[in-house]
């Protein structure tokens, strides 16, 4: 007999910790799509679908992707008067998306105001995972699904700019002291002390150690693995790449208001330069050929699925 403990902590979830969602490509619905401007992103949109269709059909057939339901929809942002579902890949646009989920949900007129604290700790917007069983099929099955995604070793290196170039109260005590104990010998005291200054090798290093000192961190998690586009069904692939003309059109595809825009500017650090090809070339000098391999090797399968030129 179960206890009362066992009986509160075993939800109706549990028995679906193996979920096998098929990959099946409908339609987009582009009745309320304005203006031919449009023509040559619906089309790149289609041939982006197709792709990650056939690829998670032929990698499905080798091997079944299982994980658990409520695990699966964790990344996902929830924006019921539009029906939208957006995973958030951190790096590729993700804080202007919900900026301008915001604004379509009613909690903000404008996406320009909205600072970036209001953005990741407001707690304004809710997450599929917060739904009961009926309510998270209900809206994988009749919402638009969007994903937004970004070469990776670009979103990797940005990553690193971000938290580790610059002062940070989370990942410079966490990630940073963790990184400088394990792989820096003769680290000075300050650097023991405030964890500031990993350089670019320490935090590959640390990336590509089966023994980590510390998790991972969705900010340089594999997309696979933060949104599981093998098992859910996007019908939206935006890249970071061609963002703002992804964005805009998708906007129209589910009826946003007609002056709603996705914003232009960079959320922090405003003044560096962005993390381009040319700036990942000379980040990627630092590294040993065996290191960029390895690198590469771990993030292969996000430039499999998105069709990403290997650099």
């Amino acid at each position: 007999r179960l206890s009362d403990q066992q009986k509160i902590s075993e939800s109706p979830l549990s028995q679906f910790r193996e979920v096998h969602l098929p990959p099946a490509l409908r339609p987009l619905n582009k009745t309320l799509v304005k203006g031919d401007e449009w023509k040559d992103v619906g089309s790149a949109q289609e041939k982006r679908r197709s792709f990650l269709y056939e690829f998670c059909k032929k990698y499905n057939s080798r091997k079944k992707l299982r994980t658990h339901l409520v695990h699966m929809v964790s990344r996902i942002y929830v924006e019921d008067r539009h029906k939208v579902l957006y995973c958030e890949v951190p790096k590729a646009g993700c804080s202007n998306w919900k900026r301008v989920l915001m604004v379509l949900n009613g909690l903000a007129t404008s996406a320009l105001n909205i600072s970036h604290d209001d953005v990741h700790y407001g707690k304004h917007l809710r997450k599929l995972d917060s739904y009961d069983l009926k309510g998270i099929y209900t809206r994988l099955n009749t919402y638009t699904k969007t994903i937004f995604v970004r070469d990776p070793l670009e979103r990797l290196v940005s990553a690193f700019r971000d938290k580790f170039e610059h002062p940070n109260s989370y990942y410079h005590p966490v990630f940073g002291k963790a990184i400088i104990k394990k792989y820096r010998h003769n680290a000075n005291e300050e650097a023991w002390k405030t964890g500031s200054g990993v350089k670019f090798k320490e935090f590959i290093q640390y990336l590509l150690d089966s023994h980590r000192p510390v998790g991972m961190d969705i900010h340089w998690e594999q997309v696979s693995k933060l949104c599981y586009p093998c098992l859910i069904n996007y019908d939206f692939i935006g890249k970071f790449e061609t963002l703002e003309e992804d964005a805009n059109y998708f906007l129209q595809l589910v009826g946003a208001p007609a002056e709603l825009k996705f914003p232009k500017f960079k959320d922090r650090h405003s003044s560096d330069e962005r993390t381009s090809a040319e700036v990942v070339r000379q980040y990627l000098k630092e590294l040993s050929k065996e290191e960029r391999q390895l690198t590469y090797d771990f993030y292969y399968l996000d430039y499999l699925m998105f069709n990403y030129t290997s650099p």
